[in-house]
């Protein structure tokens, strides 16, 4: 059972959203006043806090300052409650780092898809960082012992990629796997037209290539750095003799493979049926995950409109149309190629078509 701690100086609106949460099946603690409420999170680390901004001694505000400071505590995902309403005082409550903002008075249903979206996107960050192999030498540090993996270690070679440089090519013979160390790179596909499909763009700590050594064969995709990079280059031989005598690397590969076609048959499902501000949404939501860069709670990163297309599969025109309307709604915001989330939930409903 999730455990929510609220922070709500009203006797009335306290008692009424703790049972509103409590028939949700949801373990609530309360208290009345910004300092004990702190306190609290200290001694019982809830899942999630929900906290009225307007309150005497400490203000939302300063609960949140203290907690994001401590790092204890500055993961839980945190949601504003208040009578405000004015854009500034969202705004500013979203740059400190809210995950989200809940207005008085609100629809019960408000409230509980507040929590349930917070709470199951908190979770799908932790399983995304669970299930990410984080390097190569994890690898060979869960394999102590086998003389013939800690030789692998020795044949990986490290290589630099100027942006936009290509690490290899749509049907060039496959014989290594790429581990991102540092930098992003893009991996596309082109049609018989000429026209780019992007598949996927990867971050540090994320492998490519390795669909192709396990298939036999051809690339069947090329790979362009979006940054200047840092890139771990191992041997399909190594990676291929890693996979044959060791189940627990074997295994991690299998779910990375499973998780990948997984993710391709979504997105062709999407492609072929969903709208493009579905789509859209979709995407950006992915990036924002991935990107991981975060002023507050509002997260930005760059993309070429080009790359948002292709990974979209749409038309720039429709990508820049379908922009133009989130943006319109206060959805998001952009600044160049920048792309600023400024309503996570709202994206989150736009991609789920709510």
């Amino acid at each position: 059972m999730k455990k929510i701690l609220l922070i709500e100086d009203s006797q009335d609106i306290r008692e009424t959203t703790k049972e509103i949460l409590e028939l949700a099946d949801y373990e609530v603690l309360t208290a009345d006043n910004g300092k004990t409420g702190v306190e609290l999170v200290k001694s019982s680390k809830p899942d999630l806090i929900i906290c009225d901004i307007m309150m005497p001694d400490l203000d939302g505000y300063g609960v949140y300052n203290i907690l994001s400071r401590n790092i204890n505590t500055s993961k839980i995902p945190f949601i504003f409650l208040t009578a405000k309403v004015e854009k500034g005082d969202i705004r500013k409550g979203m740059n400190l780092g809210a995950d989200d903002y809940i207005t008085k008075p609100f629809e019960e249903s408000d409230l509980l898809d507040a929590v349930e979206v917070r709470l199951r996107k908190n979770e799908d960050v932790k399983n995304h960082y669970q299930n990410k192999i984080a390097d190569f030498e994890e690898f060979i540090r869960e394999t102590r012992g086998m003389d013939e993996l800690k030789d692998i270690s020795k044949s990986k070679k490290i290589r630099f990629y100027k942006k936009k440089e290509v690490l290899y090519r749509e049907y060039d013979f496959a014989n290594y796997l790429f581990q991102i160390i540092k930098g992003k790179v893009k991996c596309f596909k082109t049609d018989d037209y000429g026209k780019e499909y992007m598949n996927d763009i990867y971050y540090p700590g994320e492998f490519i290539g390795y669909i192709t050594l396990l298939e036999g064969g051809d690339y069947q995709e090329t790979a362009i750095a979006m940054e200047d990079s840092e890139v771990s280059v191992i041997p399909k031989y190594d990676f291929l003799n890693l996979i044959k005598v060791n189940r627990v690397v074997a295994s991690k590969f299998i779910k990375l493979l499973s998780n990948n076609v997984l993710d391709r048959e979504k997105r062709l499902l999407k492609l072929a049926y969903a709208p493009v501000r579905e789509r859209v949404a979709e995407v950006l939501l992915k990036l924002m995950d991935k990107e991981d860069i975060k002023k507050g709670s509002i997260f930005k990163f760059k993309i070429s409109r080009d790359d948002l297309a292709s990974m979209v599969g749409t038309a720039k025109e429709s990508l820049i149309r379908s922009l133009s309307e989130l943006k319109k709604e206060g959805i998001i915001d952009t600044d160049g190629q920048e792309i600023i989330i400024l309503n996570e939930k709202a994206l989150y409903k736009q991609a789920e078509n709510i």
